[in-house]
């Protein structure tokens, strides 16, 4: 994990609500999944996969009527690659609970694998025409007050969630240190794609870095339609997080197809504790039928 240690990534992390691991992918692995993920984005750009973030929705649901092309407006992102109808799910899958993202998500949640909760995994592209997100955080209504802000960012995180690109990518802007405070009146009435903020930072990674973020950091994504662009975008739970991460994850609809994954292609430590995360997911998916949506637009 370059030259970064496990006490300063957490320091990090707690401190600025992000950290930049580099080169967490050798040149191999990275050469293997920009194939994979020119696979599927290819299918999700022509209408063949329904599972795509369109243009210009911004959050969740990404619904199209029935019998009608997702793609049509154009697309910034292909859903649930673990999926087990997707074309390379198997080496998603495999990447996913790999030691290579899972051993920094534990140093960072300070815990050991049967903590661990499956959560999402999805491929961000460039779209047609150049696309931003509104400044937001993935789990607080901008409508929220500053003593409703206060009270859930009071809350452990339980989550790591993290953007891993397969090129240069520049998309995630973040406020830092935001993670930890109330939006200030400055930032209350921003614009929702205003530029130079206080504390903002545009996060600059190569191919194959990670940045693991708290996702109720204040931020937004800026992407540039005409610059190669894939970056994978995923999160892991821990246990304890319970009802206050199922709203988040849950919304995605993912616990339609999370019985069906496929672990059978996996080294056996790797298979059992992709089955311990799966379960611990259903599991929550039993106890919270009911989420709703964390945000609109």
């Amino acid at each position: 994990m370059g030259s970064i240690t496990e006490s300063s990534m957490l320091e990090s992390l707690n401190r600025d609500g992000f950290v930049v691991v580099p080169s967490v992918l050798t040149p191999a692995q990275i050469d293997n999944l920009r194939i994979a993920c020119q696979e599927v984005a290819k299918l999700g750009r022509a209408g063949g996969w329904p599972h795509v973030r369109t243009v210009p929705k911004q959050f969740p649901p990404w619904t199209v009527p029935e019998g009608s092309n997702p793609a049509e407006g154009g697309i910034w992102g292909v859903q649930f690659l673990m999926h087990p109808s997707l074309p390379r799910h198997d080496l998603f899958t495999a990447t996913y609970f790999s030691d290579a993202l899972i051993n920094p998500t534990k140093e960072l949640m300070q815990c050991e694998d049967d903590d661990l909760v499956m959560e999402l995994f999805n491929l961000l592209v460039a779209p047609p025409v150049d696309f931003e997100l509104r400044w937001h955080r993935d789990d607080i209504s901008e409508k929220a007050t500053a003593e409703e802000e206060l009270e859930r960012l009071a809350k452990p995180a339980w989550h790591t969630q993290w953007n891993l690109p397969l090129y240069e990518d520049s998309s995630l802007i973040v406020v830092s240190g935001s993670h930890k405070r109330a939006r200030t009146e400055k930032e209350r009435n921003a614009g929702p794609f205003e530029k130079g903020l206080p504390g903002e930072i545009l996060v600059n990674l190569r191919p194959g870095d990670i940045v693991f973020y708290n996702n109720n950091i204040l931020h937004r994504g800026a992407y540039d339609h005409q610059k190669e662009s894939m970056t994978l975008h995923g999160s892991v739970g821990h246990v304890r997080g319970n009802v206050e991460r199922a709203r988040n994850v849950l919304q995605h609809k993912v616990k339609e197809w999370i019985p069906e994954c496929d672990f059978s292609s996996m080294a056996e430590s790797e298979r059992k504790r992709a089955e311990g995360m799966r379960e611990r997911l259903i599991d929550l998916g039993t106890r919270v039928p009911i989420v709703g949506y964390s945000l609109e637009g």
